[in-house]
């Protein structure tokens, strides 16, 4: 009986470890959510000379140039919109041509002509991790990308592989999607509650061992 009895209070006390370990995780993940969305919306610098994608990632930028053409239409989906596509079009700006995520548009506006020419565009700089192996090659001849693949769009654009996501609007039909922290995983909550649940079931079992032990102490 003791050895079954230390086995549940260290079972017990392993579970209420997990639990505060995600609790001191989730003020973690809080603090750094917050640095980013301070990082993100901070005033716009100048574009990097040589961008770094740790130090860079999510740095709010300014350019003046020219919008070029031709443009990638990337495949996504948007909650209580439905299909549609991320533009994705090479930028000039001084002697450097670079990645701009115009933004999106609903999948009937696909190849509809979109704004060139001169033009200032605000957003952030982004490294998006989209790929894996499940990802789909790109349908070239349709023009259908089904991530931001920064390296791949690049070499097909003939731009260096940077991508800036713009927050203004470069064209009437276009929604800009700025980076934000949405996709960013922040589930310490969940499993503070499922871990410090699972301890107070296993405190539930340790009472009714105890009670039981020692009604059998009684008889």
């Amino acid at each position: 009986m003791r050895r079954t009895l230390f086995l549940l209070i260290i079972g017990l006390a392993v579970l209420i470890a997990l639990g505060t370990w995600q609790v001191q995780r989730l003020a973690w993940k809080e603090a750094l959510l917050a640095d980013i969305e301070a990082r993100i919306s901070a005033a716009p610098a100048t574009l990097p000379d040589d961008p770094d994608p740790s130090a860079d990632r999510y740095l709010p930028v300014e350019v003046a140039g020219e919008m070029l053409a031709p443009e990638l239409h990337v495949l996504v989906s948007r909650k209580r919109i439905g299909a549609g596509y991320r533009i994705i079009a090479p930028f000039r700006t001084g002697d450097r041509t670079i990645l701009v995520d115009r933004g999106f548009v609903p999948t009937e506006d696909k190849e509809t002509v979109r704004e060139t020419g001169p033009m200032t565009v605000a957003g952030n700089l982004h490294w998006p991790d989209e790929i894996d192996g499940f990802t789909p090659e790109p349908e070239t001849g349709r023009n259908i990308w089904f991530a931001r693949d920064v390296e791949a769009m690049a070499a097909a654009l003939g731009t260096e592989p940077l991508l800036l996501v713009a927050r203004s609007r470069t064209d009437p039909g276009v929604t800009p999607l700025p980076v934000d922290t949405a996709g960013i995983p922040n589930d310490h909550l969940h499993y503070a509650i499922t871990w410090y649940g699972l301890a107070l079931v296993w405190a539930g079992m340790t009472g009714i061992f105890l009670w039981r032990g020692s009604a059998r102490a009684r008889s």
